[in-house]
């Protein structure tokens, strides 16, 4: 299949990228994409799921992982952008040029330094913060910034609200630098009635990077990879999502990142979907995959000529998507990570 990011493109008003949440988070609106389009609330979501199904969720937390940083008078900013382990992480950085290998950078209000593993490469670059995880937690609590996406605009920095506006109702592994928006919804009432309906859940972890704000720019998607991010899927978690498929029932990824992380611990086996997975997944799905691990996904709208509105596309059908996002402009439907959330059936064709 030939495939464009011209293809995925669309005119956008900026008065609907929001800027803060739905008050309360079930507020927001959902839009039902199927064989039509119905326009109907989170709250509504009960309702449209029926008992038995099995929601799979992203109990990623969002870390502070903004910092700035001195090399002597320059000023460096750091983004985290995934742990290797033993105080190292991979980062993005601003104002890097001159960093060396051995470098040490030091972060005003905290006792903790980063030393330069190697020169920065396209901005990025791996960072030892020495093998004290317990003081750079504290120090990004002290100092950190909550890591918002650059489309909501916070001239003065993060607002008091945003830290625990950009967090989920299952937020519960420290490591993500963005949010599983699609669970941003989610509020202890509307857990509470999807219990009561017979809704079950499991948990997974994908640890979202940076790399998820980074614009595509190959006029070919298929020539752009994705930075790695960290997931698993534990045993437990790996055979409730089994059973419910052995016993004939749905399973619901809220979220991109619940869906990428199901893929890639796919068997391709329709009887037992997946399987344990713990690492990296560089995972790209794109329009022509076969989706073997959800039968419906739950997302907020994305950006324009994304890598997420080319899954969803692939989930859900280019041309439905189109009309989806269509309508949503027109309707006034919020986007990006503080906006409205959309709930799609996965197409015949990508089965």
């Amino acid at each position: 299949m030939e495939l464009r990011t011209a293809d995925f493109d669309f005119a956008l008003p900026e008065a609907l990228i929001a800027q803060e949440p739905a008050r309360p988070r079930d507020a927001a609106r959902l839009l039902v994409v199927d064989d039509a389009l119905r326009d109907m609330a989170v709250r509504d979501l009960p309702a449209l799921l029926q008992p038995g199904d099995l929601m799979v969720v992203n109990d990623t937390q969002v870390i502070p992982a903004r910092l700035v940083a001195f090399r002597g008078e320059a000023r460096i900013e750091v983004m985290l952008n995934r742990a290797e382990g033993g105080g190292v992480w991979h980062a993005l950085l601003r104002n890097s040029r001159r960093l060396r290998a051995g470098d040490v950078l030091r972060i005003p209000g905290s006792a903790v330094t980063a030393r330069v593993l190697e020169a920065p490469e396209g901005g990025a670059a791996r960072l030892d913060f020495g093998g004290d995880d317990a003081a750079l937690a504290e120090a990004l609590a002290a100092v950190g910034e909550i890591p918002l996406p650059p489309y909501i605009a916070r001239p003065d920095g993060p607002r008091a609200t945003d830290s625990a506006d950009y967090q989920t109702a299952f937020a519960s592994k420290p490591g993500a630098v963005a949010a599983p928006t699609a669970s941003l919804h989610f509020t202890p009432e509307l857990l509470a009635a999807l219990a009561a309906r017979g809704v079950q859940r499991a948990e997974l972890t994908l640890h979202v990077g940076a790399g998820t704000f980074l614009p595509l720019r190959a006029e070919n998607p298929r020539e752009h990879r994705l930075h790695a991010e960290w997931g698993e899927v534990t045993p437990e978690a790996a055979a409730a999502i089994n059973l419910a498929r052995a016993e004939g029932r749905r399973i619901i990824a809220v979220g991109t990142t619940a869906l990428r992380l199901l893929e890639a611990a796919a068997t391709g086996e329709h009887a037992v979907p997946v399987r344990p997975f713990r690492g990296l997944t560089e995972i790209f799905l794109l329009p022509g995959h076969r989706f073997t691990t959800a039968d419906l996904l739950m997302t907020n709208f994305h950006l324009p000529k994304s890598t997420l509105l080319m899954l969803v596309s692939a989930f859900a059908g280019t041309a439905r998507m189109r009309a989806a996002y269509a309508h949503a402009v027109a309707a006034g439907y919020r986007f990006f990570s503080y906006g409205d959330s959309s709930l799609l059936t996965l197409t015949g064709a990508a089965r």
